[in-house]
């Protein structure tokens, strides 16, 4: 039991250290949001459709009745990091680095 313990656990770093084994990055990005990835181009109710996971193969869904809203839901808009806003608000960027902005 110990064995398998053991081996279970080096599994896991090499699947966290050694790049291309781990998840692709948009299923990393879909799950780092609270999303779901479906098998369908469409996200059944009460989900909504926010880019792609799997390399571009399924549909990342997050959950509308939850706390997690996109940034154009909330009224804003995305920008790079680079660009200063001059009033930010809470809301979902399709790229994690990204800040919405009501105005900027």
């Amino acid at each position: 039991m110990k064995l398998f313990s053991c081996l279970t656990a080096l599994l896991l770093f090499l699947l966290q250290a050694v790049p291309g084994l781990s998840l692709p990055r948009d299923t990393l990005r879909c799950v780092g949001y609270h999303g779901f990835c479906f098998h369908s181009k469409s996200c059944p109710e009460p989900f909504a459709a926010f880019g792609t996971c799997s390399r571009r193969q399924k549909t990342c869904c997050i959950d509308t009745t939850s706390n997690f809203h996109t940034c154009q839901d909330e009224g804003g808009h995305c920008v790079p990091p680079e660009i200063k806003c001059l009033q930010e608000q809470v809301g979902l960027c399709p790229h994690r680095e990204w800040k919405c902005c009501t105005e900027v």
